[in-house]
């Protein structure tokens, strides 16, 4: 299992967030994610792609992903074009994450249809995975109109790993994309919920083993209840349903109870529990005042070498 590193918007605004992904591939991480946040969080919403190809210009040999962009909010081809463009100017180096978000996002914040989102979610991807590789597409659905070609002089195409916590997006998951992303996902639910139904879903299509990306926080602390509180004060899942279900696949009622906190020896026990569940690759979210984020930034790129 990979250890990689997800990247929350930094403090000291964009350059500080580009610098970010030097300093984790200087820690010998082999991936950041950058996620796209939304225009109402109290933290930046720098456009995840643009802030990808930025920062993989300045940064060589360590590779991105995107968790997630949201469907609804940009056409396919528009979504195609940008993250080809991406691609293309850092040499291939993007994974593509996508997902349908939460319905206080989408239409509270966008005032777009929340309706039916995996079967959105499903001709979403039968144009945006022609788009990107380059084929002619005429598409009339139910949702999304699409007719034209992309032609981007041979960038190289991104694999596309989708955000899938419950049984349609993960079916959709294994057979159309190269595996998943998930959040606030706790290690019964990867291991009996994630990692069995995408499988099954890519051996029924023919398609190899894919990908399982398990991001939570992560703090190496010797105060494992006071991390657990921070994260308690400021994330509930109330407002998101998708989440809010997978917590009760876990058994359990807070995020806090699925995050990865102790000392070295217990962190690193968590992880391997963590690859022995079937999880491909583990995105950290380090967590803490800046003294505990160093040690867990150490303790995890420790962990990955």
């Amino acid at each position: 299992m990979k250890i990689t590193l997800g990247a929350f918007p930094a403090v000291g605004g964009l350059a500080a967030l580009v610098e970010s992904a030097r300093a984790a591939a200087d820690a010998g991480f082999s991936r950041v994610w950058f996620p796209q946040m939304p225009p109402a969080s109290d933290l930046p919403s720098w456009d995840p792609l643009t802030t990808i190809a930025l920062a993989g210009i300045r940064t060589p040999g360590i590779e991105f992903g995107t968790s997630v962009m949201v469907a609804q909010t940009q056409h396919p081809f528009v979504l195609a074009r940008q993250a080809l463009t991406a691609s293309a100017g850092i040499g291939g180096r993007v994974t593509l994450g996508l997902g349908v978000s939460h319905q206080a996002v989408v239409t509270d914040m966008f005032g777009l249809s929340y309706a039916s989102p995996a079967a959105y979610l499903r001709e979403y991807l039968e144009v945006l995975l022609p788009a990107l590789a380059g084929k002619p597409v005429d598409h009339h659905g139910a949702r999304i109109t699409a007719v034209g070609q992309l032609e981007l002089g041979g960038a190289p195409v991104p694999p596309v790993i989708i955000s899938a916590l419950g049984p349609r997006m993960l079916q959709l998951a294994g057979e159309l994309a190269e595996g998943t992303v998930t959040a606030w996902t706790g290690l019964k639910t990867v291991a009996e919920h994630i990692v069995p139904r995408i499988n099954a879903a890519a051996t029924d299509a023919g398609r190899p083993t894919p990908q399982v990306v398990v991001g939570v926080p992560v703090s190496v602390t010797a105060d494992a209840d006071a991390a657990r509180q921070q994260i308690a004060a400021s994330m509930s899942p109330g407002d998101f349903p998708a989440y809010r279900a997978v917590l009760d696949l876990e058994g359990v009622n807070s995020v806090a109870d699925v995050c990865v906190f102790g000392d070295e020896t217990e962190v690193a026990a968590q992880l391997r529990r963590f690859a022995d569940a079937g999880a491909t690759e583990f995105s950290a979210f380090p967590i803490g005042d800046p003294a505990t984020v160093t040690r867990t930034l150490g303790v995890l790129a420790g962990l990955s070498a």
